[in-house]
């Protein structure tokens, strides 16, 4: 049996059998998205795939280092950091890198922390869709370094000079991705098997720099597809020797990395609810609402799409990422890119997101806000025509400086609360108030080299 055609339990129970399996993999994503797992053995998970099982709920209350959140109500030392019920999805099975016959099943919170579960998240605003009869596709394209560097030796440099593994800024090299032949196939040969396929790949401007871009899902699939590719990618560098980074930006000598989303509806049908070939650019209503709904609600949603405080550090004019909530047509200084077509390619990019983003959380907000828009049927500003960064853009469309400000904003949401519940926004928006804190507490490299003498 293919991994790809488990849908049920008993489908996952069978192929473990016909594997003869003694223990499987399983994991989930936390606030960050990182994924948290372990192995399991044959009879536990079988066990678990009936009745569920428990997972610590300490994953929703720490931080990307294992830190404690110490203000949130969800879990904490006040609850003794209790388990969860978690439930596998049999349908997310697949084949694991490197490890031959083995198994990868992805789960998800369920009951109380289904609220705050970021997969779970995603699945209530994606129902929405499905009431009014929509569903919605999505791709993540993804740009990461690469080094000759591993986890230690990055470490004894203390993260400075680390060595790319090419140099200069070489975008689209043919020499690049021709030297490289074999890292690059083993990028694709792990897509195909671990299923995140990916439509095309070739490196970016910077040193180092891929950018990838995963095929067209519908939404849960595409954020699952994307996880694993981030997770992945990772491991399968540092089986290299190598590491790779999804930083938003890592250096201030190099650009940032995007982790853009493209987006389209389709109709109950099948056919585009985006396309409308007697309209300008091709542009349906309900694409109209649906940009207005995100041009409108970007600031408010942010921190769910720009989720660590080194984020900020990638919004700078200048370096393709954007400062305030614009839109226009195929237009890559703007946050949102309508890309015109025929009705299976009319979409929008939503170029805001950035590879460190959590995939979940940062199309959930894509598409809640959009939602917004189709259901209160807004209007979207003018389009932008030029260079975005130059022109004199509303107050109200300006995008939060740093991430404590982004969460301010996402707490005082009643969008975002209608959206994602109660439950969801003060425990995340507590979680980057939590990271905009634990940064504050750092003396940086800039600090000593300003004021260690002089002042």
């Amino acid at each position: 049996m293919d991994a790809r055609s488990v849908k049920t339990i008993e489908d996952a129970k069978a192929i473990i059998e016909e594997r003869n399996l003694s223990h499987v993999k399983v994991g989930l994503f936390d606030n960050d998205g990182i994924m948290r797992g372990k192995y399991m053995s044959k009879d536990k998970f079988f066990s678990s795939l009936d009745k569920g099982f428990a997972f610590c709920d300490v994953v929703l209350g720490w931080d990307s280092k294992d830190q404690l959140y110490d203000n949130t109500t969800y879990t904490g030392w006040h609850t003794g950091y209790p388990d969860a019920p978690v439930k596998i999805l049999p349908e997310t099975c697949r084949d694991v890198l490197d490890e031959e016959g083995m198994l990868l099943f992805i789960a998800e919170f369920d009951q109380q922390a289904a609220a705050i579960c970021p997969r779970s998240t995603l699945e209530r605003i994606v129902e929405k869709y499905h009431e009014l009869g929509l569903n919605p596709f999505c791709a993540f394209e993804y740009e990461f370094f690469v080094f000759n560097e591993t986890p230690k030796s990055v470490r004894e440099k203390n993260f400075q000079d680390l060595e790319s593994i090419t140099p200069d800024w070489f975008g689209y090299s043919m020499i690049r991705n021709s030297t490289y032949i074999e890292l690059y196939q083993q990028i694709l040969d792990m897509s195909e098997k671990m299923d995140f396929p990916i439509e095309g790949i070739h490196s970016e401007t910077g040193p180092g720099v891929i950018e990838a871009a995963l095929s067209v899902d519908s939404a849960i699939n595409a954020s699952d597809k994307a996880a694993l590719f981030k997770t992945y990618t990772k491991v399968l560098m540092q089986r290299n020797n190598m590491m790779a980074t999804f930083m938003a930006k890592w250096s201030n000598d190099c650009p940032g990395q995007s982790g853009h989303i493209h987006i389209s509806l389709q109709n109950s049908d099948g056919s585009s609810a985006f396309y409308d070939k007697g309209n300008e650019h091709n542009m349906s209503a309900v694409q109209r609402h649906f940009v207005a709904g995100q041009q409108r609600l970007m600031p408010e949603f942010l921190s769910m799409v720009a989720p660590t405080v080194n984020s900020y550090r990638r919004m700078i004019p200048g370096f393709w990422a954007p400062t305030h909530s614009t839109w226009a047509v195929e237009n890559r200084t703007t946050s949102l890119r309508v890309i015109p077509g025929s009705e299976k390619s009319q979409r929008v990019e939503y170029r805001i997101g950035a590879a460190d983003g959590n995939p979940y959380l940062a199309l959930a907000a894509a598409l809640a806000s959009g939602l917004c828009g189709i259901l209160n049927k807004w209007e979207p500003g003018e389009a932008i025509v030029g260079n975005a960064y130059e022109q004199d853009i509303p107050e109200e469309l300006k995008l939060p400086a740093t991430l404590w400000d982004a969460a301010q904003m996402l707490k005082a949401s009643p969008y975002g609360r209608e959206m994602f519940g109660n439950e969801f926004v003060d425990h995340f928006a507590a979680s980057r108030e939590w990271e905009e804190r634990e940064f504050r507490k750092a003396v940086t490299d800039w600090e000593l080299n300003r004021y260690f003498e002089i002042i």
